[in-house]
């Protein structure tokens, strides 16, 4: 059973308030967190707040859905009213949103309880939430080695019990990857599926906000709360949102898979390859049908990718100047204000993805790079739409090795190398999602399992009938909570009152 289900039935039988969820949660996620660094902003006294909402609806006798009184985590680059907003820069260290994004905001109607927001990478720029301006997030498998990123925050604390689930985001592998190198379910959905409205953008044509859990029922469970047409966000789709949990059988007899030939080749570490494999070899002995499936666009992935993302990041990055919020040096002039304001304010990746976006766009260059990329962009949408006349899903690894030490890959390249196998699937705006397929020396490894666009469901039956047939999910981080319980945090007030206590970095 997912974990959502049995706190539900926990609830619903009155063996536990959601008030007495929320606390056992708060006190976890604190005394973890001098270890784990998974939070910017811990938000205890809202947390505390809905729990005894939801009590109140149950000692009147309402109906609760599945999430209401669920601990949630939430990226800390999702706009939350009256509770700062810092994307892990400084550029907006202190910035507290007027309005909610319609994320939250949906799953707060629900009755979910927000422990916090997560870090991240700044401004969702990295593959190991090392580039935060405030703290490094460490893997709850081992403390010497990087989450992922850039939804690392929210990825680690799913694994370590910090949150029941949790929201991120995934550009280019966000969400998939941390999810494969801390030993949880992340899923990215299909593109417009789920509101944008309230994200703060990096690039706009690629973000998408999408589920942390546990098991693939609560990464489904929460895809219901967020799923649907959003009037605000202008390319949400209008599409009927099915039910999800009704996808979760655990047979797929007859469902043919595609293996993309090539990213289990160059590139792949042998560890990886050998548990993917194992997997794949597990799928058909499940009833599935195999075939190996060519996708040669995909090789200029990576270059494309870092063309497109970086361009759109120039022009939606352009709008921190200083003068309408966040930070703001003091100047002589305005055009200085603008410079010292932007040096001060970014860190260094962002300010790179700027210049390789901007000089992308500059004129003489726009043809020889940011078209080109676009035009390489469809002949990998093809490949996608090609491949799929032939299978239901396609089946991968996620990343193409197990996570790596904290300070490990300084250079940007070796970097930008980890989301080689995610980027594919945001270019061409698909679903995909990531959950545990083995360990290599302790550490987990991701199966990424990808569907043709809104096909959500079959992604969501292949990973509970691969789930409900292995033990990898079952597994836990060795983590122990310290025996002293961690000293207590100073509280930052929001403007709205709501109080909040700031993780140290």
């Amino acid at each position: 059973m997912s974990v959502i289900r049995a706190l539900h039935s926990q609830l619903l039988a009155k063996e536990r308030s959601a008030e007495e969820i929320a606390r056992e949660y708060l006190e976890r996620l604190t005394q973890l967190e001098p270890q784990l660094k998974s939070f910017i902003t811990i938000t205890e006294e809202l947390a505390l707040q809905q729990a005894r909402a939801v009590d109140a609806r149950i000692r009147a006798g309402e109906a609760i859905g599945p999430l209401a009184g669920i601990p949630l985590a939430v990226k800390d680059n999702l706009c939350t009213q009256g509770i700062r907003t810092t994307c892990a820069s400084r550029m907006l260290e202190g910035f507290i949103p007027p309005y909610e994004s319609t994320v939250t905001a949906r799953l707060a109607a629900a009755g979910m309880v927000t422990v916090g927001k997560t870090n991240l990478d700044e401004f969702a720029m990295g593959s190991s939430t090392e580039n935060s301006a405030f703290q490094r997030t460490a893997n709850p498998w081992d403390l010497t080695r990087v989450p992922g990123g850039s939804s690392g925050g929210s990825a680690a604390a799913v694994a370590a019990d910090q949150a029941v689930v949790a929201l991120g985001s995934d550009t280019g592998g966000s969400i998939r990857q941390p999810a494969a190198f801390c030993g949880v379910v992340g899923l990215k959905p299909t593109y417009g599926l789920v509101s944008r409205y309230g994200l703060v953008a990096f690039a706009s044509s690629l973000d998408q906000v999408g589920p942390f859990g546990r098991t693939v029922e609560d990464v489904a469970l929460l895809l219901q709360g967020i799923a649907g047409h959003d009037p605000m966000d202008s390319t949400s789709l209008k599409v009927r949102i099915p039910d999800y949990s009704q996808a979760l059988i655990p047979e797929i007899k007859g469902f043919k898979i595609g293996v993309i030939r090539e990213l289990l080749g160059e590139g792949c570490g042998e560890e990886t390859r050998a548990a993917v494999q194992a997997a794949i070899q597990h799928l058909q002995e499940l009833g599935a049908e195999i075939l190996e499936i060519d996708c040669p666009s995909f090789r200029y992935g990576l270059a494309t990718y870092y063309i497109i993302a970086p361009s759109e990041a120039s022009a939606n990055l352009a709008r921190y100047d200083g003068v309408k919020y966040g930070l703001r040096e003091p100047a002589d002039s305005l055009l200085s204000m603008y410079g010292k304001t932007r040096a001060h304010g970014f860190g260094p990746e962002v300010k790179r993805r700027i210049m390789i976006g901007t000089y992308a766009l500059s004129s003489g260059y726009y043809d020889a790079y940011y078209l080109k990329a676009q035009k390489v962009r469809t002949l990998i949408k093809q490949d996608f739409l090609r491949a799929f006349e032939k299978v239901d899903v396609l089946v991968s690894p996620t990343t193409p090795t197990p996570a790596f030490k904290i300070g490990e890959r300084e250079d940007p390249l070796s970097m930008y190398l980890c989301d080689l196998m995610t980027i594919p699937v945001n270019l061409a705006g698909l679903p995909g999602l990531s959950l545990p397929c083995g360990f290599a020396d302790g550490l987990p490894i991701g199966l990424q399992i990808v569907g043709n666009a809104l096909q959500e469901s079959k992604v969501l039956r292949v990973a509970y009938a691969y789930e409900q047939s292995t033990d990898w999910h079952r597994q836990r981080p060795p983590l122990e909570k310290p025996k002293e319980s961690a000293p207590a945090q100073p509280k930052a007030k929001s403007k709205s009152g709501k109080g909040s206590k700031k993780s140290k970095g």
